[in-house]
């Protein structure tokens, strides 16, 4: 018995910046302002963590002091998956900016896919300096290199839409 791999339909590209221009218009930019009001929510997170960690750690005798070595990382990391895997396939920094991420066929991530986005982020930025971030520059629908490699889309919100077509 052979596994059927392919499927009754073909995954279509729904995301054309040819024919839909409006799905990228100002995407770069207000990305990295997403990335900026998301390191401020993770910090105030991580803040409030610590303080329970640290009640933690007095009742535990000391063995919860152990989860300072462990507390941004998995604040961050939560704090991704559950908001860009969640329905609105947005951070709140994304929300804010009118952003929101989608699979590159349509569909949105799933907690565990964001929270692979997040590790790959973290990894091919600290091991190929900042300057990776300039794949945005030469990629038409301004996805980064680990946008490339997951298979996400980057675009603009559908109220962000209707805005920059002048209908809201």
């Amino acid at each position: 018995m052979s596994a059927e791999t392919t499927s009754d339909y073909a995954r279509q590209d729904v995301f054309d910046p040819v024919s839909n221009p409006e799905l990228f218009s100002g995407v770069r930019s207000r990305r990295i302002f997403a990335f900026l009001i998301d390191l401020i929510v993770i910090t105030l997170f991580t803040f409030g963590a610590g303080i329970v960690v640290f009640f933690l750690g007095v009742f535990t005798l000391g063995l919860g002091f152990l989860l300072y070595g462990i507390l941004p990382t998995a604040v961050a990391l939560l704090y991704v998956a559950f908001t860009l895997g969640g329905p609105q396939a947005s951070t709140l920094g994304m929300r804010a900016m009118g952003l929101e991420m989608h699979l590159w066929y349509g569909a949105k991530p799933y907690p565990l896919l964001a929270a692979v986005h997040v590790i790959l982020f973290w990894f091919s930025v600290s091991l190929l300096t900042p300057l990776v971030l300039l794949v945005s520059l030469f990629s038409d629908r301004k996805r980064l290199l680990h946008d490339l490699v997951l298979g996400t889309v980057v675009i603009n919100s559908a109220s962000h839409q209707g805005y920059v077509r002048g209908q809201v």
